[in-house]
C-alpha cells in the first residue's frame, strides 16, 4: 500500500519573504514567532495567537500592527484626563462587565469575595466574560457556577495543539512512549495542513 502523499510539502523558513497565506498553513513554535518578531523589530509580548496576528499583518503590509493601532487610536479617540482604576470596592453585583473584560486583581478579589477562595479565572469562564459585555457581575457568578457544574471539557486553544496531539496520540497508542509521540509530533508539524493526530503519523517511527 502506498503512503498518503497529501500535505508532504516541507515547511518553509519563517522569513519576511514568506507569504501570509503560506504562513497560515504551517505550525510554528511560539519561540520561533518571537524570534521572527525580534529580528524584524516587532513586539514580542503577548499570546501565540497575538504573535501570529502581528506576523500576518507584517507579512501583508511590511508594517507593525501595533504601530498602526496606536496611530488609529490617537486619531480617533481624545486623550482621557485620567485613567481611573476601578477597585473591588466599586464593583457591585449589578455592575456591567463591559467591553474587553480583563481579569485584573480587583476583579479577582470581587469574585473571591462572592464565590470563595477557590475561585479561578478558568479559560471557559474568561471566554464567557469576554463574550457577554452587557451582562452584570451577578450574571457572571451564575455563569461561573453553571460552567463549574458542567461536564463539558474546555476545548484546547490553537496555541495548545501540542497537548491535544499528545493526548490523541496516546488514545490510539498506549503501548508507545512519550519519545515516540514527540517524534510523530515533530514530523506532523513539518507538514502542510492541520496538526491533529492521524494514524499515518506513525510513519515517522519507521
Amino acid at each position: 500500500m502506498s503512503k498518503n502523499t497529501t500535505n508532504t510539502t516541507s515547511r518553509p523558513p519563517l522569513t519576511k519573504d514568506l507569504k501570509s497565506e503560506d504562513f497560515r498553513k504551517y505550525y510554528f513554535l511560539k519561540e520561533e514567532l518571537k524570534d521572527f518578531c525580534k529580528n524584524e523589530g516587532l513586539k514580542v509580548n503577548g499570546s501565540k495567537n497575538q504573535l501570529e496576528e502581528r506576523i500576518i499583518y507584517y507579512l501583508d503590509t511590511g508594517k507593525s500592527l501595533d504601530d498602526s493601532r496606536h496611530v488609529e487610536n490617537k486619531n480617533n479617540y481624545p486623550k482621557s484626563k485620567s485613567n481611573k482604576v476601578t477597585t473591588s470596592k466599586e464593583i457591585r453585583l449589578d455592575s456591567i462587565l463591559g467591553e474587553n473584560f480583563k481579569c485584573s486583581e480587583d476583579k479577582r478579589e470581587f469574585f473571591e469575595k462572592e464565590i470563595g477562595k477557590g475561585f479561578k479565572f478558568k479559560v471557559q469562564f474568561q471566554k464567557w466574560l469576554k463574550a457577554n459585555p452587557n451582562k452584570t457581575y451577578q450574571d457572571a457568578i451564575k455563569a461561573y457556577y453553571k460552567i463549574q457544574n458542567s461536564n463539558e471539557k474546555t476545548a484546547i486553544d490553537k496555541q495548545f495543539q501540542y497537548n491535544q496531539y499528545i493526548r490523541d496520540f496516546f488514545k490510539d497508542n498506549d503501548d508507545k512512549t512519550l519519545e515516540d509521540a514527540i517524534k510523530c509530533w515533530n514530523y506532523k508539524k513539518s507538514l502542510k495542513g492541520h496538526n491533529r493526530y492521524e494514524n499515518s503519523d506513525l510513519d515517522a517511527l519507521n
